[in-house]
């Protein structure tokens, strides 16, 4: 065990290293691991491996695969996110259409382990580390917002560029009062990093995790709520262009979830149902940027064939967070207050636009499992996030404006299972 805890801070450290990009719902991953991925993110009610238990309920370490015994997970999930925009300002004639630019962020690979491990009959220690959330754009040298002839506004061939990254390292107690019900509790310990193009900022946040299962024959039944977890990221922009560096606090949303989980033949066929409320429209940060809240419906399904064969499939719906803004004039209206900082509105709109386009809505998962042998098991997934844009419309000195963004994201995910 021990040795296990020294290994997981280092693949922790690693993750200090890594890139991360859009995720799903919001900027929140649906799940992590290949099996509740390929699953629709489902896991709330019955997680198969210790790192979506450690992710989707806490309390789910007393009851999986790997009880009464020992697991360790290792997965990865190749991110491909597809992202572009486009501007067109019309009080700039054709020089104001910035034509679709394409987002150069478009790979990255996510790590994630995931442990669970009993100290008593009825007590269970589990820990996982994991990026769990991040967006991303790249249109640097790709377009000029407006020209130099604006005073007081931003000139010259701008940066879009954004990257924000979380990382989460989560211990993890359960126990089961009696053979049907448990009760489990998560710290959450998050590194974020943000990047606005002028170097990263970034910081630690905590919170908690507590769920619940009730699982009776065939049925089982989870609740699980997560703490809201805010970070400052200190010195990371200048907003109000006033050659004074500003910081800007995000707060992952607080969220409350109930799955479903229904076994009609035992060891054969897993069916299971999610629904998650995401808080983002009290979210610090994010209700500047006007999110709504989102509620997230997942739905997924495991058959065995064999008993060394896993199919899986699910898909996953939340509708997009990102408000859109119209009739808003980018000249004349009063800037935005930004976090006490007051924001050109037209570099507002392009900002929440262009930069955290996180609005992919429908998502279609698929993968396959294999037991190599009694102890290690392989398990490979696959999810499409399905195309989804965006368009404001508004006037700039009276002339009509647009700004537009769409994405669409593919991930293939990996993992080894070892059970001792």
């Amino acid at each position: 065990m021990k040795r296990l805890f020294l290994f997981a801070l280092v693949v922790l450290f690693i993750f200090s290293l890594s890139g991360l990009s859009m995720a799903t719902n919001g900027d929140n991953l649906i799940s992590i691991g290949p099996i509740s991925r390929s699953m629709g993110g489902v896991g709330i009610a019955a997680p198969q491996d210790a790192i979506s238990a450690v992710f989707s309920n806490p309390a789910a370490m007393c009851f999986g695969p790997y009880c009464p015994g020992s697991e360790f997970n290792f997965s990865g999930t190749i991110f491909m996110p597809k992202a572009h925009t486009r501007i067109n300002n019309t009080a700039f004639g054709p020089l104001g259409d910035t034509g679709w630019k394409t987002s150069d962020s478009d790979l990255f690979v996510i790590p994630a382990i995931g442990i669970s491990s009993p100290i008593s009959p009825n007590l269970r220690f589990g820990l996982a580390a994991y990026g769990v959330s991040g967006m991303g754009v790249d249109y640097r040298d790709k377009f000029d917002l407006q020209p130099d002839s604006i005073p007081g506004t931003m000139s010259g061939n701008q940066d879009i560029f954004t990257q924000l990254q979380i990382m989460k390292f989560a211990p993890n107690i359960a126990y089961m009062i009696n053979p049907n019900f448990s009760i489990g509790a998560s710290l959450h310990v998050n590194y974020g990093a943000l990047d606005l193009d002028d170097g990263t900022s970034s910081g630690f946040g905590v919170g908690a995790q507590i769920g619940a299962i009730y699982k009776k024959g065939p049925v089982s039944v989870g609740v699980v709520y997560v703490t809201p977890q805010s970070i400052t990221h200190k010195d990371v922009f200048d907003f109000n262009h006033d050659n004074d560096s500003d910081s800007l606090k995000l707060e992952s949303p607080q969220s409350f979830g109930v799955g479903v989980a229904l076994e009609p033949i035992q060891k054969v066929l897993l069916i299971e149902a999610d629904v998650k409320w995401l808080d983002w429209s009290n979210a610090k940060g994010y209700d500047d940027f006007d999110w709504r809240d989102q509620w997230v419906f997942a739905l997924g399904a495991q058959y065995k064939p064999t008993p060394n064969l896993s199919l899986r499939a699910g898909v996953n719906y939340a509708k997009n967070p990102v408000k859109e803004h119209n009739g808003w004039d980018g000249a004349f209206d009063p800037p935005v207050n930004l976090q006490g900082k007051l924001v050109n509105r037209f570099e507002y709109e392009v900002f929440r636009i262009t930069g955290f386009p996180a609005v992919v809505q429908t998502h279609l998962t698929a993968g396959i499992g294999y037991q190599i042998s009694k102890s290690v098991s392989l398990d490979l997934g696959y999810t499409h996030a399905f195309k989804k844009s965006v368009k404001e419309t508004g006037t700039f000195m009276g002339a009509p404006v647009t700004v537009e963004a769409d994405l669409k994201e593919d991930s293939i995910d990996f993992g080894i299972t070892w059970r001792f």
